[in-house]
């Protein structure tokens, strides 16, 4: 036993008289310095939230000013759009009414029991206003339009343009919220894909100019199947993604003239090639003026240039899945720094791409907790840094910061705006 014991004991001698007779060089080794230095350890992992961290409690419960909020929460959330950390635009389908018992202001995503998604749909329609089984319970169109400061208080809302996404039978409120980067009025771009209408008002809420025909889905100069997205040139030219139906994108002038449309349904359903969709759902345009265009149903991107020229494609589903694994990305924006970020719900994450589709990063898992992922359905960043995702299926909107010491390439950059004066305080 004396033996056993006294191999370790020599050992141990043996190392530390080495470790005298090396002095301080055996201190100035990189894992001995990591080891004596636990403060520059850097040992966080990207599960849940990547760089970020969740700011819980933002945004704050509205306010009961117009009418009590007693047993409703948030609805389905479409878009949201950063102008500034003190100015995020909210687009909301309503507000839904919570189940006996629940805690005042759940989100649907941290029910129990389940109420399934939260929905802007009216009881017993679908999302293309068809007849379905009724679930027993219906929302409310109040707030659609809200605007947030950094704190989560509400400072603004649009409380006239209720009605005008509610209309039924199949009104079920906006599904994106724009500003053009290079308008320095800032008129406010909505988008309703279930009455098939493109709205722009002014920054007060004022509408100067709609296009489409209320309901009525078409194919035409001023008629949309389900419209989805919009982006701009510099020179005020935009471009519509039409849609959920339309299997298309739109070009117009900064008058608001019909230019040219391209896009149509695959010949081949099982082959899908260049310039056939299926849900038409997401557009951004790079700093070269290529028109980035998610193609949701296929999953994969499409690239074109200003006049429609068909120039790249790329999947955003990795071959290596396995086949039961779906997606439905949702949005995606172009940073400032040339990268694409886009938003996919089955897998509840976010992805990073550069301009050529090479993926390089992503993050999110899913769940009803804070800092979870569902359809991250709206994307934006503010001058701070901060991530806003607008989670139409949870029904909530979360606010996300980078944590210290964050990879700047694990956070997404700036978006475009050419109008910007706000300056850090």
């Amino acid at each position: 036993m004396s033996r056993n014991y006294s191999l370790p004991i020599v050992a141990w001698t043996l190392l530390s008289i080495g470790a005298v007779a090396c002095g301080s060089a055996a201190a100035q080794s990189p894992a001995t310095q990591g080891q004596a230095q636990p403060s520059g350890r850097w040992s966080h992992q990207d599960w849940p939230s990547g760089h970020y961290k969740v700011v819980e409690g933002w945004p704050k419960p509205l306010p009961d000013t117009r009418h009590s909020h007693d047993g409703w929460t948030w609805g389905s959330f479409g878009g949201v759009y950063a102008e500034s950390p003190d100015r995020i635009w909210v687009a909301m389908r309503g507000e839904l009414p919570l189940p006996q018992g629940a805690a005042p202001w759940t989100p649907y995503a941290g029910l129990n029991p389940s109420r399934g998604n939260s929905t802007g749909n009216s009881d017993g329609l679908t999302a293309t206003c068809q007849p379905e089984t009724k679930r027993g319970w219906e929302r409310r169109f109040e707030h659609s339009i809200i605007v947030f400061d950094r704190q989560g208080n509400l400072v603004d809302e649009w409380p006239h343009l209720d009605k005008l996404f509610s209309q039924l039978p199949c009104g079920r409120g906006p599904h994106q919220i724009k500003i053009s980067p290079y308008d320095k009025e800032k008129h406010v771009w909505i988008i309703d894909d279930q009455l098939h209408m493109i709205y722009r008002f002014t920054y007060d809420g004022k509408l100067v100019h709609s296009k489409g025909q209320v309901g009525v889905r078409g194919r035409g100069p001023n008629t949309f199947d389900r419209p989805t997205d919009i982006a701009w040139l510099p020179d005020g030219t935009y471009f519509i993604t039409d849609g959920y139906g339309g299997k298309r994108v739109i070009k117009y002038d900064a008058n608001d003239n019909f230019i040219m449309d391209w896009g149509q349904a695959p010949q081949d359903p099982r082959n899908p090639g260049p310039n056939e969709w299926n849900t038409v759902h997401s557009i951004a345009i790079s700093a070269d003026r290529r028109l980035f265009v998610i193609d949701r149903g296929h999953a994969r991107m499409q690239v074109f240039d200003e006049n429609g020229k068909f120039l790249d494609m790329w999947p955003l589903k990795s071959p290596h899945w396995p086949a039961s694994q779906t997606t439905l990305m949702v949005n995606h924006f172009i940073d400032d720094k040339g990268f694409i970020w886009v938003g996919d719900a089955p897998t509840s994450r976010i992805l990073k791409f550069d301009l050529k589709g090479n993926f390089l990063y992503s993050w999110g898992a899913p769940g009803g907790q804070h800092g979870r992922l569902n359809c991250s359905h709206g994307i934006t960043t503010d001058q701070l840094g901060n991530l806003y995702l607008a989670d139409c299926f949870a029904g909530r909107l979360q606010k996300f910061e980078p944590i210290a010491g964050a990879d700047p390439d694990k956070i997404a950059g700036q978006i475009l705006r050419t109008w910007d004066t706000w300056k850090r305080p």
